[in-house]
């Protein structure tokens, strides 16, 4: 006997089957929260997320370095409600984070992380 019952086919016999019953047209919203660090990553041209992406790369948390002077220059953020100046250290913040745990990769692995998001949030900009 087999222990699994084949397609159209119930446990027991003559159960019906439970795959064919239509979908109740439930819709679900998930939104990503993100944390304050990730949501001071700037909204960037194009070109200048795939710079930053490509310094992050190479050498740690310099791309998050740059892209905290473009937050000075006027670029958006997911944080509204804070000032430039914040939304300015809390990128210094995150870049220094990624420098200083670089020798153990960590930081290395987050700094590219850290650029593909801002290359993500760039095409969405654009």
């Amino acid at each position: 006997m087999d222990p699994f019952p084949k397609e159209g086919e119930g446990a027991a016999a003559g159960e019906p089957s439970r795959g064919a019953a239509p979908s109740s047209g439930v819709v679900v919203q998930v939104r990503e929260k993100k944390g304050p660090l990730r949501a001071a990553i700037p909204y960037m041209p194009f070109p200048v997320a795939v710079i930053c992406l490509f310094l992050n790369t190479f050498v740690p948390g310099l791309g998050t370095f740059v892209s905290a002077f473009t937050v000075l220059c006027g670029a958006r953020t997911d944080l509204p409600d804070r000032h430039m100046c914040c939304v300015f250290w809390l990128n210094i913040a995150a870049a220094l984070i990624q420098i200083l745990t670089a020798i153990v990769m960590v930081g290395w692995i987050m700094s590219i992380f850290w650029g593909m998001d801002m290359v993500i949030l760039a095409s969405k900009y654009s």
